[in-house]
């Protein structure tokens, strides 16, 4: 149940009201009716019209172990209403678990479905949960998305109770922040819920639906960034207090009480931080300021999260740790054995303490003490002998010819370096960074490199889907040959990497999972990497893998990349 609720689309969510931007008059029972909002009031012509299509275009009837594309497999069907239903599926490709939206493709509401799919694709932010196909084909619109099994939903976190100060504080700061990024960028979610919003293991917050949400609903507004901003301050509201601002009972949470109006956290439950509750009453009021302090209303997502940052920073509970127990002696002691504490004091006190031996004193303790001197000093000196013996040794064997390595030193290659016939750059999942670069690592100039886009905040090629499988490059040898051992200098150090080999028989391998053989394990390069097989490999094409990369140090951006590659026989 907890993997279907962190994946599952809230396209069927009719509970409780919406943000007051963003009101329906009349929703039908299903909740899926096309919404018009422009302020306060709902124009809801032709919606029954379009609601009729919709019912009317009905998709091609699916089950589970049906595949769109030959690559994703349907295995569980979360909604279905309206003419379109959502599944979970996976994707036999990269093998693992998606999330599939599919409509007819004569859907009034395909169209912008797929717009607002490629829109919410293109923006590439790993704050909220990534579109990773959108397609129209066999008289379908089908868009994939991620699925995040770790992932909780908020309806499922405060279930269990009000979220603390300091993760109350990194919700709206999060979320605020993800949505000033999308509003940039001309993109909306509007239908911002407790069950649109995931918490991940490691207590980041992920937005899903963006714009794809509100084109299932058919929901337009035109003020989507007041509706969203309310929709936020309604989040944290619910956050603070585990009550829903509204009178009407919404997404497992109690409404408030009838003809009270809308009170701040802070009076509806105690304890509540102060600065996070006007902060809510801010967001949420938006033609009016709070009743405490005459501070303006947040109408944009920017604001919200400008407010945000203002305040000061509410710091995480401190780990409680529980005072250990005092010593307590045992009864296991000396001449105490199974005896209470009482008989083990009795016994020590009247057992007399034993007189030491006397020292070596006489003639023959003085003999016995010289003849042990004697032997230790031979023996030192027969081992000082026999070290002194062992280092002579070892440099004439340095000073020989044919031996220029330092005893203990890195073996050097004695195979020839083979040459190579080509470098190309390996991105399965997305545009190359420098495909005119490549040839860089193979011009014998280390000053000379191939490297990849900055990333901030994410080693991982930033977390995003299109870079799951890393980077890197191969190397055409031409024809298969035996390689006995790889030098590689890196653009930076600290990058995470691995060396593969190709087939024999490969022709033109482009996958991951073409590179079969494992020249070095994957793990954090320095400088240079440099790989000696005790049993040669044969292959073409060779791949110098990069699953993460390096921080310059002074910032939060990543990059990495290859200075030189060499290969030998």
């Amino acid at each position: 149940m907890a993997e279907r609720s962190t994946a599952a689309v809230d396209v069927a969510d009719t509970s409780g009201e919406e943000p007051l931007t963003a009101k329906a008059g009349k929703a039908t029972d299903d909740g899926a009716k096309a919404e018009k909002v422009s302020g306060r009031e709902q124009d809801a012509a032709g919606t029954d019209e379009e609601r009729a299509e919709a019912i009317e275009a009905q998709p091609p009837e699916l089950h589970s172990g049906h595949k769109l594309a030959r690559r994703y497999r349907l295995e569980e069907c979360v909604t279905r209403l309206d003419g379109f239903s959502s599944w979970r599926a996976v994707d036999e490709k990269l093998r693992r678990a998606v999330g599939v939206h599919i409509l007819p493709a004569d859907h009034p509401r395909g169209r912008p479905v797929l717009s607002a799919a490629r829109s919410s694709a293109l923006l590439g932010d790993p704050r909220f949960v990534q579109v990773l196909d959108a397609v129209e084909e066999n008289d379908l619109v089908y868009v994939v998305h991620e699925w995040l099994p770790d992932a909780t939903e908020l309806t499922t976190v405060l279930a269990n109770g009000p979220l603390e100060p300091h993760d109350a504080y990194q919700l709206v700061s999060q979320v605020s922040q993800a949505m000033a990024a999308a509003h940039r960028e001309g993109l909306s979610h509007l239908r911002i819920t407790p069950g649109s919003v995931l918490r991940t293991e490691s207590g980041q917050y992920r937005i899903r639906g963006l714009a794809v949400m509100a084109a299932l609903r058919g929901i337009t507004c035109e003020s989507p960034q007041r509706a969203d901003t309310e929709a936020i301050g309604a989040l944290l509201y619910a956050a603070l207090t585990q009550r829903w601002p509204y009178e009407n009972d919404a997404h497992g949470l109690t409404g408030l009480p009838k003809g009270v109006g809308l009170i701040a956290p802070d009076q509806v439950r105690a304890g509540v931080h102060r600065g996070l509750s006007e902060l809510a009453m801010r967001a949420l009021i938006n033609d009016g300021a709070t009743a405490s302090r005459q501070e303006p209303p947040c109408t944009t997502p920017e604001e919200l999260a400008k407010a945000v940052a203002a305040m000061p920073r509410i710091r995480p509970p401190e780990t409680a740790f529980s005072t250990p127990p005092p010593y307590q002696r045992t009864g296991y002691q000396q001449g105490s054995y199974r005896q209470s504490s009482g008989a083990a004091q009795a016994s020590r006190a009247t057992q007399p303490v034993p007189t030491p031996p006397p020292p070596l004193q006489s003639r023959t303790g003085r003999a016995l003490k010289w003849s042990v001197s004697a032997l230790l000093i031979a023996a030192l000196g027969l081992g000082s002998w026999q070290l002194a013996d062992t280092l002579l040794k070892r440099e004439k064997d340095q000073d020989a010819p044919g031996n220029s390595q330092p005893a203990g030193g890195p073996k050097k290659h004695t195979g020839k370096a083979l040459s190579v016939k080509g470098a190309t750059e390996f991105s399965p999942l997305a545009e190359p960074f420098k495909e005119e670069d490549a040839d860089n690592v193979t011009d014998g100039s280390p000053s000379t490199a191939w490297v990849t886009g900055r990333f901030k905040g994410w080693p991982n090629f930033g977390n995003l889907p299109t870079r799951a499988d890393g980077s890197g490059i191969i190397l055409d040898l031409g024809s298969a040959k035996d390689i006995s051992g790889m030098k590689v200098t890196m653009y930076r150090p600290g990058q995470t990497v691995e060396i593969r080999a190709a087939a024999p028989s490969a022709v033109d391998p482009t996958t991951l999972g073409d590179f079969s053989q494992r020249i070095s394990k994957l793990g954090e390069a320095g400088d240079k990497l440099d790989v000696k097989l005790d049993q040669s490999v044969k292959s073409r094409y060779v791949l110098v893998h990069i699953t993460k990369l390096s921080s310059d140090g002074t910032s939060d951006w990543f990059r990495g990349g290859i200075s030189e590659i060499k290969i030998f026989s």
